[in-house]
């Protein structure tokens, strides 16, 4: 019986930040993203709370749903704490490692990512904080102002290059 090695590569672990004039692009370091569910009628304070005392942001989803992002990957025993924590009140799924993120920013973000989704991103429409699923071209992603100028993109790992290349070109008009 032969033993063998299984080694993992963090996506986009090769892809160097790509600058620009007025927008640049970073794949993120691999840190926590966790799917939480919450029960029917369960107040939003309740996963706030337990959520910022993990050092995590929540982000929405859906109605009910939220993410709970982190730039540090968990320990089992920290992410244990946090499911047993939220447990009367929601379902806690892991994804960090099924979902990669990454950051464009700048004062031409909005104008990149606008030729990629339908959302506006105007910060009437979309202020920082401000999250949402969509399409970005043909690839489903979720989209969080996090600043003024900078949007974070978390994005199913097996698309991860796809909208990374995509994003490339989208932002070649301010070389």
């Amino acid at each position: 019986m032969s033993a063998y090695r299984v080694t993992q590569r963090a996506a986009l672990a090769d892809r160097k930040p790509v600058v620009r004039t007025g927008v640049s692009l970073e794949a993120l370091a691999e840190g926590t993203v966790l799917h939480l569910l919450a029960r029917p009628n369960t107040a939003l304070p309740e996963i706030i709370g337990d959520a910022a005392l993990s050092g995590l942001s929540l982000r929405s989803v859906s109605v009910g749903q939220w993410f709970a992002v982190g730039r540090v990957a968990l320990r089992y025993e920290d992410l244990d704490a946090i499911q047993q924590k939220l447990k009367p009140v929601a379902d806690v799924v892991d994804q960090s490692h099924g979902r990669v993120g990454i950051l464009v920013r700048g004062p031409h973000a909005t104008h990149v990512l606008a030729k990629g989704t339908a959302i506006d991103l105007t910060d009437a429409t979309f202020p920082v904080g401000q999250s949402s699923t969509a399409l970005i071209g043909h690839i489903a992603a979720h989209i969080t102002r996090t600043e003024q100028d900078a949007f974070e993109l978390l994005v199913l790992r097996g698309f991860a290059e796809s909208l990374w290349d995509d994003l490339v070109r989208m932002s070649l008009e301010f070389s």
